[in-house]
Parts: C-alpha cells; structure tokens; sequence
C-alpha cells in the first residue's frame, strides 16, 4: 500500500473516531430517555432495599425519567446479579450491590465473571454495624462480654442474617480478631435473627443500625460497640470496637452501583457524576443518617480499587474462619 493510501485509511480512521466520541457523548448528554430498571439483588425492607431506593428516588427526581426499583432476590444477591449480567449493555440496567457483592466469589459457583460481567459506576453510601445484646447478658461493654466468653466458652450465641451476610462476616471477624469461642447461628435473614436477639434465644449479634437502632433507644437491646472507624451521630455515647480494646477491628457496610460491561463510558461517567451529586445533597446525608449510614462517594477508579481490596480481604475471612455453604 502506497504511503498516500496510508495517510487516507489513517484519516479515515481518526474520522470514525471523532464521529464515535461525538455520537457517544450526544448519548450521554440525553440519557436517560425513559426509564431506569435499579436491580436490587435482595428482598424489599433490608438495608440493601432502603439505601437503593434512597438513590433511586433521587436520581428519578434529577433525571426527570422513573428509575424503579426491581428487587430480585436470592442466595446471597447471585440470583439478581446474574440476571443484571445477562442485560443489554446500554446504561438502562444498574445493579446496587454491597458488602455482599465481594464475597459472593469466596461462597458460591457463580455463573457468571463478577470482573468481567460489571464495571464499577460509584459508591454512594456506607454504613457501619453496631455489636449489641440481649439486656439480660451481664455485659456493659466489649471487654466484659469478652470476659464472659472466656469465662464460659461456647455458652454465647451470636444471631447472623444468613451465611455470607454482611452480619455474618463481622462476626467471623470479630470472633478471628479476639480469639473468641462465641456460636454463631444462621438465620434465613436479618429480621428473624433480631426477633430471637429480642426475645433472648440469642445473647448477641452484630446487626445493621436500620434494624437495631430504635430497639436501643427503646433500652430493649444494649449497644456495646459500633464496627466502624469512628462514632457515629444516631449513638454518640457508643465506642467504636477499635476504641473498645480491639484494635484495627472495622467492618462497615456499603453500596454502590455497578453497570453491565460495555456499556458506553460516556454513560458510565454521567451516571457516577449524578450519584455522586445527589449522594452529597443535605437532603441525601439526611436520609442516610436515619438508617444509620452516611454518603461516601469516590472516584470510578477508587470504588473498582476498593471493590478488588474487599474481595480480598473477605475471601481470606471467609478461608480462615472456615465459612462454607455446606
């Protein structure tokens, strides 16, 4: 090929290109329009529904389209999650994932390359736990139920709203991190486990503050720590487990937004630009703070960073402390 006929094939080349960008961002700058399906891989009233439908009432309200909330329940997530990974490629299909996103590769077989499947969009939301027991548990504080656990070893039952749950994965943390011989009993889900934690069949558990926040301020659970790196505003006088004699102890959980790989990056962008706009509004924060959570945006290279970080970190909780579906 003559070099005249190089530079035309070059030429037509960066052509096609500038017509893709340009298409590309005319894409963006429209979209949506119309409506936004917002998979929520898990079952409505959870805190995984509560904060997605927190994010999609804003994003409706900004969008000026119906971003609904499909929730598509099932073992640990995977079940929505496979059906999000299965959808068009097009910006129209987001899937909320959490805390439980990272670990689904430790636990289950899945169908499907949560890697290659997903691109991260943005994190929006992160909330921390709160370690709390039955008032009959003799116990004030972390060290005194600690205490009670040495004392009495496996006589301490802690409630977990299933196998890989957010709740179950901090107490197998807290358990590896104090040498603890503390049972931890499954549940088929976060209301059944605080129910038995009410009525005393369990002395403890670690739980999201959506659940437990009003039955401690209603004195019919005490809280002894909460997971996080610091105090939080809903209980002040509450230390953190680090504060509590367990240092490096953290456990939050979060969510964030992913979309089906290949969507257009354009898309991509415009999406985590208005998440992370309506996430830093007053009227976001205030919402957040009432399920015991508060905004926590990144960048779309931090949250794919921490997402890898967090995949991790849980496959080696989950190696270590022996956890399987079986």
């Amino acid at each position: 090929m003559s070099q005249r006929c190089l530079k035309f094939v070059f030429a037509l080349v960066i052509a096609g290109l500038a017509v893709s960008a340009t298409v590309s961002s005319a894409t963006a700058q429209s979209y949506p329009t119309h409506q936004v399906r917002m998979l929520i891989p898990f079952p409505p009233g959870g805190s995984n529904d509560v904060a997605g439908r927190i994010l999609a009432a804003a994003l409706t309200q900004k969008w000026g389209q119906t971003v609904f909330v499909d929730n598509r329940a099932g073992a640990g997530g995977t079940i929505g999650t496979e059906v999000a990974s299965k959808t068009a490629p097009d910006g129209y299909t987001l899937l909320v994932v959490s805390s439980a996103y990272p670990v689904s590769p430790a636990l289950y077989k899945l169908n499907y390359d949560q890697d290659k499947a997903f691109v991260p969009v943005a994190r929006f939301a992160a909330g921390a736990g709160v370690l709390s027991v039955n008032p009959k548990v003799p116990a004030k504080n972390v060290q005194e139920f600690l205490a009670l656990d040495k004392a009495k070893p496996g006589s301490l039952n802690f409630a977990s709203a299933g196998i890989g749950s957010f709740e179950h994965l901090a107490e197998a943390l807290f358990k590896l991190q104090t040498h603890s011989d503390f049972v931890i009993v499954q549940y088929k889900g976060g209301g059944p486990a605080l129910s038995d934690l009410l009525g005393g069949q369990v002395q403890a558990q670690i739980g999201s503050l959506i659940q437990t926040t009003v039955h401690i301020q209603a004195n019919e659970l005490r809280a002894l720590a909460v997971t996080g790196s610091k105090r939080i505003s809903a209980l002040p006088n509450v230390p953190t487990v680090a504060e509590s004699g367990v240092p490096g102890f953290e456990a939050v959980n979060w969510w964030g937004v992913v979309a089906i790989t290949g969507t257009p990056q354009a898309i991509v962008t415009k999406v985590h630009d208005d998440i992370n706009a309506v996430a830093t509004t007053k009227e976001m924060h205030d919402k957040l703070e009432k399920i015991g959570a508060e905004p926590a945006p990144m960048t779309i290279a931090e949250f794919g960073d921490f997402i890898a970080k967090e995949t991790v970190r849980w496959a080696q909780v989950v190696k270590e402390a022996h956890i399987s579906l079986q």
